[in-house]
């Protein structure tokens, strides 16, 4: 049994939600390769402006959009950890407290029916899974709600097959239009009950931008959908063009006999996203 303490945590989180300040890498590089290939000039000078935010942004140490997001995260907590100092979940909103008001971050989770701010973007959205080891792994997503708002849940029967699930995908970038700021990833989650499959969608925006699925099967129609995606000339910001999307990534999970889940969350261009491992101490 190994101990971590309430501190730690906090100060992890507090400098993953720094991530608000730059793109992944993997996504700087996808969108400079659809840069390099776009068709569209209106859609290509909007590629050329994110990545000059995007460079601007690090430069100057600044949010690289003025929507910092929901903090949502994704935790595998060791059940050899000790946790001491208080509740985990308390350490994460510190964290996100301490680093949204140390970087500036804007504050925007207020109460769903009043509409009265809580001053500093808590609380989180938490994600919790029980795993072997005696350390916790932490991933953090800053979501923000320009992309968030277009979520699709499709509760499909089985008959409507793999062209239902494929239809499904494309009528929810379809209907999205350029409202989640594209170019855009797709997470999608196929299976399980309605709340899995959406929380399996989001869990696959935090695979590096374009790496593929390690199942060959939804390798292959992550690959599919995303030629398909490219083709409804949405484009860069809704100019048009050959670059809606920088990536499919695809989820899936057993489900009942009466049932074909498919859960579509997407992801604007602004992919902010970090990890960490908190190590125990015997």
């Amino acid at each position: 049994m190994s101990k971590i303490y309430f501190e730690d945590v906090v100060k992890s989180v507090e400098n993953l939600v720094h991530a608000c300040s730059s793109l992944t890498p993997s996504c700087e590089r996808a969108i400079s390769d659809a840069c390099k290939n776009e068709v569209n000039q209106n859609a290509k000078f909007a590629l050329e402006t994110i990545i000059s935010n995007n460079n601007l942004a690090k430069a100057e140490d600044l949010p690289i959009c003025q929507d910092t997001g929901m903090a949502v995260f994704f935790v595998e907590y060791g059940q050899e950890v000790n946790f001491v100092g208080g509740d985990f979940e308390d350490a994460l909103n510190e964290g996100v407290r301490r680093g949204y008001k140390k970087y500036g971050y804007r504050a925007s989770v207020l109460d769903p029916l009043t509409r009265v701010n809580t001053k500093d973007n808590t609380p989180s959205v938490v994600h919790t899974r029980i795993v072997k080891g005696d350390s916790i792994k932490i991933s953090f997503m800053a979501k923000g709600f320009g992309s968030e708002n277009m979520s699709k849940l499709y509760m499909l029967t089985p008959s409507q097959g793999i062209n239902g699930v494929k239809a499904a995908i494309i009528d929810a970038v379809k209907s999205a239009g350029s409202n989640p700021c594209p170019p855009i990833v797709v997470g999608v989650g196929i299976g399980g009950t309605a709340e899995k499959a959406m929380e399996l969608a989001k869990q696959e925006l935090l695979r590096p931008v374009g790496f593929p699925s390690n199942d060959l099967e939804l390798a292959n129609l992550e690959k599919e959908l995303l030629v398909d995606i490219n083709a409804l000339n949405i484009g860069a910001q809704g100019f048009g063009g050959n670059n809606t999307a920088l990536a499919v990534h695809i989820g899936k999970y057993p489900t009942h006999i009466s049932a074909l889940p498919v859960a579509v969350n997407i992801q604007c261009h602004a992919v902010r996203v970090a990890e960490c491992k908190v190590e125990g101490r015997q």
